[in-house]
């Protein structure tokens, strides 16, 4: 049966293959991200399963304007995924106030936003994947120059669990997966020249099975999907 998946972050990396996969297997996505262009090419690869929707998650009338777009093409939403983040590498003493706000609107905010517009639409036995980091989890191994980032993809994985409790009565379901190393830009960024063992494809697939099962078996948890931690 088609379902209906809403996946952020989906002009590159992860969230594009996300996309992808979940188009191949004859689902119905909505590719949403800032970045028109890229969003625009995925659609043409895709044009009976992929609709792109350029959204700034963190602005208030770009995600009402996104849920009205989405009220007039879709009975119900399936699976949401929120993937939409960003990474800035700096140290502590180094990271401005205006640092801290960017990674929290951006891997956590957004989320929030988006989540919570989506509520009405949300489909019984709807899912919703939260891609968090294996920074944000407790007790791996943390890194200099990723504070910022780690503590907000942390409160993305506690949001996980409250959204679990919260939509109980509305039979919907939250996870988070922290994801280890994966061949990504962002990869890059934290840890230059690092050779990840898991590409975005694998990750992609990996993610786009529990998206499609992992409702079945698990409910508000924050589950490592890693190897080893990135040295």
């Amino acid at each position: 049966m088609s379902k209906v998946a809403i996946v952020t972050g989906a002009s590159r990396g992860i969230g594009r293959e996300v996309c992808k996969q979940l188009a191949e297997r004859n689902h119905q996505v909505v590719a949403v991200a800032r970045s028109k262009i890229p969003l625009q090419k995925l659609q043409n690869e895709y044009p009976e399963n992929i609709f792109s929707n350029p959204t700034d998650l963190t602005v208030e009338k770009s995600v009402t304007e996104l849920i009205q777009t989405l009220t007039s093409r879709y009975e119900g939403v399936d699976i949401l995924i929120n993937n939409a983040g960003a990474l800035i590498n700096k140290s502590f003493q180094e990271l401005t106030l205006n640092d801290w706000r960017s990674q929290m609107e951006s891997n956590l905010i957004s989320a929030v936003n988006i989540t919570k517009h989506l509520l009405p639409l949300f489909n019984n036995d709807a899912h919703i994947i939260n891609i968090s980091s294996m920074g944000g989890f407790q007790g791996s191994a943390k890194f200099p120059g990723l504070a910022a980032y780690s503590v907000s993809k942390g409160g993305l994985s506690i949001l996980t669990e409250c959204l679990a409790t919260e939509f109980a009565e509305h039979n919907i379901c939250a996870n988070a997966l922290c994801l280890g190393a994966v061949q990504t830009e962002m990869l890059e960024q934290a840890f230059p020249g690092i050779e990840a063992p898991v590409s975005p494809e694998e990750m992609g697939t990996y993610i786009t099975d529990f998206a499609l099962n992992g409702s079945k078996f698990y409910n508000g948890k924050i589950l490592p999907v890693a190897l080893e931690d990135p040295e």
